[in-house]
């Protein structure tokens, strides 16, 4: 534990002040206070994060992790298990949705093996973190060791801190796993104490007969694992994936160094939940793309307090909302930098703000 609470013990709350600061600012341009709703909002977050009232978005990088899960031989995918190993080579050669729209927002993408089961040649360009070839069946004990849990925050953390030594200054988490909507079902359900029925989806598009599969297997998961939702690090452990221990160490990595970090879907999202667990404060770093179709996203993001800043039907993963977020984040920082204030202008203000 001791190479991750290196970061974690970095993580300070936001800046208050600076926050402050750009919310007068915000409340000073040229516009009815509160019209734009959630940009106004992400601006004054995004403040608190780089400590200025001034931010700016700058350089981004999307971490897409990817591993395998035991998990698949209790029949919970649409899809076999080397689609895994297939859509990574897909990624490499920049033919999937993520590398299109990361070129749309101008974000660069990371791929990272964090477990994949089928052992292959990576082309360049992607980065191998393995813990370990795919996790264990969580149905029947745990996913895996907490010393593999920890190694798989532990990597996340160090890519992140590189990735801003490099001068990246906002992060975003991606997944790619056949069965890592199980892990994140039961990852939601053990933090969030909903039931296993209310946070379970079809994931990559199954059918009824594999989606009741998927909501047993789940169930016994947690019935045979009994994780502590209390430690992060236990659930992880117990019914996690690596890719989503990696995600999870991103977040705590990103907020470590000081940057925001993207949130992608519903996988990611349990990520988040895992370093919410373990720190608090890293909450506060991040920011939720947008709200997944899978029915669980919507009970991970109440419980961490995020508002989701799109709602577009998607449930792909890979990165894919949180590189059109950037655009938006992007915009909601232009608008608080950019924008004419009253008095610059010399327009009037309402007759409430003059006090009339």
């Amino acid at each position: 534990m001791n190479a991750l609470s290196a970061y974690v013990d970095c993580i300070a709350p936001l800046d208050e002040r600076a926050m402050a600061a750009a919310s007068v600012r915000q409340d000073s341009l040229t516009k009815p206070r509160g019209s734009l709703g959630k940009l106004e909002r992400l601006s004054i977050q995004l403040a608190g994060v780089y400590r200025t009232a001034r931010p700016s978005l700058g350089r981004t990088v999307i971490f897409t992790m990817a591993a395998d899960h035991g998990v698949t031989a209790e029949g919970v995918s649409a899809y076999p298990s080397e689609v895994t190993t297939q859509m990574v080579l897909n990624f490499a050669r920049g033919g999937a949705a993520i590398n299109v729209l990361a070129k749309c927002s101008g974000a660069d993408v990371i791929v990272v093996d964090m477990g994949i089961a089928s052992p292959v040649e990576w082309p360049p360009g992607v980065v191998v973190r393995s813990v370990a070839r795919g996790t264990a069946n969580m149905a029947k004990g745990p996913a895996m060791s907490r010393e593999a849990a920890v190694q798989s925050l532990t990597h996340g953390a160090r890519l992140a801190a590189d990735a801003v030594a490099s001068g990246a200054t906002a992060l975003a988490v991606g997944d790619m796993g056949i069965g890592n909507t199980t892990s994140a079902s039961a990852l939601a359900a053990a933090f969030t104490g909903r039931s296993v029925a209310d946070v379970t989806g079809r994931g990559t598009g199954v059918d009824d007969r594999t989606l009741a599969a998927k909501v047993r297997a789940i169930e016994r998961a947690l019935d045979v694992n009994r994780p502590d939702p209390m430690d992060g690090i236990e659930v992880l452990s117990k019914v996690g994936g690596f890719e989503i221990g990696g995600m999870a160490g991103v977040i705590l990595g990103g907020a470590s160094r000081g940057v925001p970090v993207f949130l992608d879907g519903f996988v990611a999202g349990s990520a988040a939940l895992v370093a919410a667990s373990i720190c608090p404060a890293s909450r506060g770093y991040m920011i939720a793309s947008h709200v997944s179709v899978e029915p669980g996203h919507r009970h991970v993001l109440e419980h961490l307090r995020l508002e989701p800043l799109l709602d577009l039907g998607m449930r792909l993963g890979e990165g894919t909302g949180a590189a059109l977020a950037f655009t938006i984040a992007d915009a909601s920082c232009r608008i608080l930098n950019e924008m004419a204030t009253f008095e610059d202008a010399n327009v009037s203000k309402s007759n409430k703000e003059r006090g009339q």
